[in-house]
């Protein structure tokens, strides 16, 4: 199953992973904004994560 995932998708969901982790050491050591402002990139790395293998699939079509 993991043989399907490049070095590019494991490094984006190593980002978004380590986003959201840090993101929540934020918000429960009190700097609940920063915590909250990190914790929303972690989507946005996600779908650009998607939105590469798209891009990757439509040119091998």
């Amino acid at each position: 199953m993991f043989k399907k995932f490049t070095l590019g998708d494991k490094l984006l969901f190593l980002a978004a992973l380590l986003s959201l982790i840090f993101s929540e050491v934020l918000y429960f050591n009190g700097n609940k904004e920063d915590g909250t402002f990190l914790g929303l990139w972690v989507p946005s790395i996600l779908a650009f994560g998607v939105y590469l293998k798209l891009i990757n699939k439509s040119n091998n079509d």
